[in-house]
């Protein structure tokens, strides 16, 4: 099935993986609500946890590019995920590295349980793959990325798959899209991006001249937020080729 009118000369498709294909953030939330509830030897209330756990992932995110954490976080999603856990009680006054591991650990099984693809996001594969070369461009560590292709069974429509854990970059970053085009063998605007990230996928594919279709929808709201409300277009950024709620938007 082709794409909407307005896309007629595209050649290629990249996604990006979570909250543009399956739900991460809600997934992330349970996990998270269900570690805290599981452990209560912690001493603190689910919701101080809570609050405690966005404080140190939004300063842990911002640096560990720069770090020699991103190298472990490459790799494997376990041992930063056992930091932030540290740096999280510690927060609360709660030095207990033994307990960091098994609130971590209950927290990553749980998360997994609960991730699931957005309700129309197979369909939509579906009726794309045959008809377009598809590919995939999801940053975070290797192992984690590839248990949820394998386990949301969507590895089948890819024909490319770039992991910011396996190339050793990620998106914004240009080298991700220039691997990207060579590929697909095209470049520019006939190539579509669609992805949930107007920072890390819109504005990096705009800038590579490919065409662009924002994912926005409620539901994306990271436990981190301070808005409690999904992202935002920049001011004076440009805006792109379209915005939707539901992947069955980019199909006649």
């Amino acid at each position: 099935m082709p794409l909407v009118p307005q896309f007629a000369e595209i050649k290629a498709i990249y996604f990006d993986l979570d909250d543009t294909l399956c739900a991460y953030w809600n997934a992330a939330k349970i996990g998270l609500r269900r570690a805290f509830e599981d452990h209560p030897e912690h001493g603190q209330s689910v919701e101080r946890l809570l609050e405690e756990w966005a404080i140190q992932f939004s300063a842990f995110v911002e640096t560990i590019g720069k770090t020699h954490w991103y190298e472990k976080y490459r790799l494997s999603g376990e041992i930063t995920r056992v930091e932030l856990m540290r740096r999280m009680l510690e927060g609360v006054g709660v030095y207990n590295d033994e307990l960091a591991y098994r609130i971590s650990n209950t927290y990553y099984v749980e998360r997994h349980a609960a991730l699931e693809l957005f309700p129309e996001a197979m369909e939509v594969l579906e009726k794309l793959h045959g008809n377009y070369p598809l590919g995939l461009i999801t940053n975070g560590p290797a192992d984690i990325q590839r248990q949820e292709i394998q386990s949301l069974n969507i590895g089948k429509f890819f024909d490319h798959v770039f992991v910011e854990g396996e190339v050793g970059f990620g998106k914004p970053d240009e080298r991700i899209f220039k691997m990207a085009e060579e590929s697909v063998g095209c470049s520019g605007s006939s190539i579509l991006f669609v992805g949930n990230s107007y920072k890390h996928d819109i504005l990096p594919a705009q800038q590579f001249g490919w065409k662009t279709v924002w994912v926005r929808r409620e539901s994306d709201v990271a436990p981190s937020s301070r808005t409690g409300k999904p992202e935002e277009l920049p001011e004076g950024a440009a805006p792109p080729d379209l915005i939707i709620e539901d992947l069955r938007e980019l199909l006649q």
